[in-house]
């Protein structure tokens, strides 16, 4: 069998949609098993090895949602890529099953040109993913007599790291794809509703609101976000917008209060101002999310120089960080894994000065600490960042309500390859670069405490390098 081939389990209950992608399959050379159930589906993948599941959702007994959460909950089965093709061809249920562990998302009917794309990528991350494990049980062995690391080792950490910003954009792609056909069809119905100059004018000012009004948003605890929500959302029922639950929090993000959004309806019809508002919503979340998807591949760059620096090979140029743009940015790209049921608690100081630093490596800083947290408390529980200054230096603190590090290994965890996840879900390289980032790039300390309930990590930077 050659590298782009593979032993694909096809799971659907409608005879026709087997027979179908049995053939397709077939056509590229790969062997195929088919199953007709999640329950069969399940054996079979007990009995047999297999490199992708094409898993339909809607059917009998077993939905594929419960056939996907079972696999992802395996840890024999977990890394197996799990491409679903589903006639739901909803975005809700695209994020859903992305969340859950599924490598791609694809609608019926399938095209088996864009099929035959998808399959191959996976095939060739899922033997990427079987090298990884391979590498990482080879680090067992040359910790025990080197502690060494090898360039497959930093290979098998690069698509670790690489993993969190890589699907933020793809969800981002999709993401962007939605709202922009929303905004196609109401600014088509704007530009049939025959406004006037002045009214052509007031959009054309909205435009620039979109394109700048980052400028205006500013962090909101959970309370004042919540009510000013509501407020906005009764203003928009009482005006016969519909969707007004779906708006209201973007408009919120976008600075807007009620009184602002009273003074831009007097400037259209009662009818006008639905579509206004969507048109100006949508805009935002198009841009909001291109910048985000930007910020993506930004980060996937800037990962690449931190690896680099636990090498010594990377030299990125000083710069005036902006300590919580950078913390605010990292629970951006985190936001699919926070939104799982994370609070985040902000105690940010007021008068912390931006400082010399190197921020893309600040950057992945955040990232490692964040994430981690998120992994050890399964995805519930509150992070808290604090920020103060401490006479020439700043402190930064991220502390999370997970179930602490064990006493006995706080002391190796900022070891390279040290890592309490399974074979294959961690390589114990993050807090490693994390440290050197910290102390032999900045000069500064990162130290942790914890306990059961409470886990705090502590960085000091020196304002001036």
């Amino acid at each position: 069998m050659s590298e782009k081939n593979g032993h694909v389990l096809v799971v659907d209950d409608n005879r026709m949609n087997r027979l179908k992608l049995l053939r397709s399959l077939e056509e590229q050379d790969h062997t195929v098993a088919l199953a007709e159930n999640g329950r069969q589906a399940l054996q079979m993948l007990q009995e047999q090895s297999f490199d992708v599941v094409l898993l339909d959702i809607i059917m009998p007994e077993m939905d594929g949602y419960e056939v996907l959460a079972q696999i992802k909950a395996d840890a024999g089965l977990r890394n197996i890529p799990v491409i679903v093709i589903s006639a739901l061809d909803e975005l809700d249920s695209a994020v859903r099953c992305i969340e859950m562990g599924a490598e791609d998302y694809l609608p019926k009917p399938f095209n088996p040109v864009f099929l035959k794309a998808r399959l191959d990528a996976s095939l060739r991350r899922k033997k990427l993913r079987d090298l990884e494990q391979a590498y990482l049980r080879q680090e067992v062995m040359l910790r025990q007599s080197e502690k060494l690391a090898t360039l497959g080792k930093l290979s098998a950490g690069m698509a670790h790291e690489l993993n969190n910003p890589t699907a933020a954009a793809q969800r981002g792609v999709e993401q962007v794809r939605s709202a922009f056909e929303r905004h196609l069809s109401v600014h088509l119905a704007l530009d049939a509703a025959n406004l006037s100059t002045n009214q052509a004018a007031v959009l054309q000012g909205l435009f620039l609101v979109i394109r700048t009004c980052k400028d205006r948003i500013s962090a909101l605890d959970a309370i004042t976000r919540s009510d000013r929500e509501s407020e906005l959302e009764q203003w928009l029922e009482d005006n016969g917008v519909e969707d007004a639950w779906e708006l209201a929090p973007a408009l919120v993000t976008m600075g807007y209060s009620a009184d602002e959004l009273a003074e831009l309806g007097t400037n259209f019809t009662a009818k006008q101002v639905p579509a206004v508002l969507t048109w100006l919503v949508t805009g935002f979340t198009i841009f909001n999310i291109l910048d985000e998807i930007s910020e993506g591949a930004r980060r996937i760059s800037e990962i690449v120089k931190a690896l680099k620096t636990y090498t010594y090979l990377d030299q990125a140029p000083v710069q005036n960080v902006d300590l919580h743009a950078g913390l605010e940015n990292t629970l951006v790209m985190l936001r699919s894994r926070l939104k799982q049921g994370i609070i985040v608690h902000r105690h940010y100081a007021q008068d912390l000065p931006t400082i010399e630093a190197y921020g893309s490596e600040l950057n992945q800083v955040w990232t490692n600490i964040i994430d981690n947290a998120i992994a050890a408390m399964n995805g519930q529980g509150e992070i808290t960042l604090d920020t103060r200054r401490e006479g020439n230096w700043v402190v930064v603190e991220i502390t999370d309500n997970g179930p602490g590090i064990p006493k006995e290994i706080q002391p190796q965890i900022f070891d390279p390859f040290f890592t309490t996840k399974p074979p294959g879900e961690g390589t114990g390289l993050g807090l490693n670069i994390s440290h050197n980032i910290i102390v032999q790039k900045h000069q500064g300390e990162i130290s942790v405490t914890s306990q059961p309930g409470k886990t705090c990590f502590q960085v000091k930077l020196p304002v001036t390098l």
